[in-house]
């Protein structure tokens, strides 16, 4: 009896350091798209690639990263959850070592390709291995660990992409990932226990696998092009229109099959279809507030890359510091009542954002940012017992794949919402300040930073040259403050859907029963 409970102890060991690898594999993917979106014109300048070209350095990545998401679940039955992860996190590091040694743009795209790919399997199955695993009581637990590593990552990533370029090479932007990964790579297979692939359930479907990859790329590009191109602009409407065609027949065609790529089928379950929508909701807000925030920092205070990725690591210290209270709390009240609470507080923290100012700076985003770390830690716990916990043993790889692409497009579609509000609006509030300018109004004056004397006799043609940056700057801070608006409003659509989620009670039964 003593040695069967010592080998159990060594088996959840193992299994907790596995998934803690498997954590660290998550956290160097999602690390990745910060760090180099912060040093692009450094990589520009390397490489002598021209503007035009730049953004593919990460929309590259981004469209091979959302492919592979709903993928994760066909890939585990072909390979098992152990040896997907270890194939994913070698092709990483590979890929890694590839772009920290190109020497042009296209060598730099294709490894970048492979990069997020691969990068794109951790994320889904590291959630998945929570309910596949460990036990329900535990579950808490690990959940909470892996949406730290998921949501911290996004919010350290600026300081560290910041302090890297300004103390070495951009080369390293991609060689921090080596070690970590060669080390998850190396232990994980001893680590993870030991699951039966399903040959028989992973049949390859070559044609819904293409109309897939066709839908999502379509998506993607579309929404980088519609902020510049116009939402209905021909190439526009063009890419939205094939994305729904090659979208709609995958669908059809997934939902006859006898053997998926993707179980398309789970959204049927209510619980899952509402954790997917709540996903959706806190990946536009999230992915949303880590682009403004250094949008605004740079524009408006003209702070650097260091000094913009300081301050927003509040957001992750408060997450820190909630994190065992949200575990505390999740195992004993019901999960809408905390995700309700959740993003009305992350909704109360994004429209506490929309009073900015062009004196905005570290302090006065601090409250904002306390509050929508606490409560984004609300916003994914529950949801992700909420969607992934009803789920039998079999439907979590699956699952988990179209959870997680849920908030990358959230968050896909909240920046391009973002900079569409930005474009449209800024210009608007441009004229209107101009006209103010031009009427003598005082309180207008004051409020772009100009002596209110200047204007005793309106504004003259040649003053107006002088101020016109002012204006600018003044129209680019309510541009931004209408953003972060927005953002609020998807977070509180969060808040609308919880109560039609499945009562806690309910799901908790059927996750036990099938555990």
């Amino acid at each position: 009896m003593t040695t069967m409970r010592t080998e159990l102890a060594l088996t959840a060991t193992r299994t907790w350091i596995g998934f803690g690898l498997m954590c660290l594999g998550m956290f160097m993917a999602i690390l990745d798209i910060q760090v180099v979106a912060t040093s692009l014109p450094t990589i520009q300048n390397a490489l002598a690639i021209s503007p035009e070209a730049m953004s593919w350095i990460q929309t590259s990545y981004l469209i091979a990263e959302v492919i592979a998401i709903p993928l994760t679940g066909w890939l585990t039955r072909l390979l098992s959850m152990r040896w997907l992860f270890t194939a994913a996190i070698a092709f990483f590091t590979l890929a890694s070592i590839g772009c920290a040694a190109s020497d042009s743009f296209g060598m730099l795209v294709s490894f970048r390709v492979v990069q997020g790919f691969a990068g794109g399997t951790l994320i889904p199955t590291v959630f998945a291995a929570v309910f596949i695993l460990f036990r329900p009581r535990v579950q808490g637990i690990a959940t909470t660990i892996a949406g730290i590593m998921a949501v911290l990552a996004p919010t350290v990533g600026p300081v560290v992409g910041g302090w890297i370029t300004q103390m070495y090479s951009w080369h390293w932007l991609f060689l921090i990932n080596v070690i970590p990964g060669l080390i998850a790579c190396v232990l994980t297979p001893y680590l993870l226990p030991r699951k039966d692939t399903n040959l028989e359930g992973a049949k390859f479907d070559g044609l819904s696998l293409f109309l897939l990859a066709a839908a999502l790329t379509c998506l993607e590009v579309g929404l980088k092009q519609s902020p510049h191109d116009g939402w209905f602009s021909s190439i526009c409407i063009s890419l939205f229109s094939l994305s729904v065609l090659t979208g709609g027949f995958f669908a059809w065609r997934t939902l006859r099959a006898a053997h998926p790529i993707v179980q398309l089928s789970t959204f049927r379950d209510r619980s899952f279809a509402i954790g997917c929508v709540l996903s959706f909701c806190l990946g536009v807000g999230l992915f949303g507030s880590v682009y403004l925030i250094p949008v605004f920092l740079a524009f408006v205070r003209g702070r650097d890359a260091l000094q913009i990725g300081s301050t927003m690591l509040v957001t992750g210290v408060a997450q820190l510091t909630i994190a065992p209270i949200a575990v505390a709390l999740e195992r004993r009240l019901d999960a809408r009542l905390l995700t309700a609470v959740g993003f009305a507080l992350f909704a109360l923290g994004l429209g506490l954002s929309t009073f900015q100012t062009r004196d905005t700076d570290f302090s006065e985003m601090f409250w904002p940012q306390i509050i929508r770390g606490a409560a984004i830690m609300f916003c994914l716990l529950p949801p992700t017992r909420l969607a992934l916990g009803t789920l039998s043993e079999t439907q979590v790889p699956d699952a988990s794949g179209l959870f997680n692409l849920m908030r990358n497009l959230g968050g896909a579609i909240g920046i391009a919402l973002i900079d569409t509000v930005l474009y449209g609006r800024i210009s608007i509030h441009a004229d209107a300040l101009r006209a103010r300018l031009l009427a003598g109004d005082m309180s207008t004056a004051r409020a772009i930073g100009l002596d209110p004397g200047l204007f005793a006799s309106g504004l003259t043609p040649n003053a107006e040259a002088y101020v016109r940056p002012m204006i600018e700057k003044a129209a680019f801070v309510l541009g931004v403050n209408d953003a972060w608006a927005m953002l609020a409003a998807f977070a509180l659509l969060g808040v609308l859907v919880v109560p039609f989620a499945w009562r806690t009670s309910h799901a908790s039964a059927v996750a036990i029963k099938a555990h």
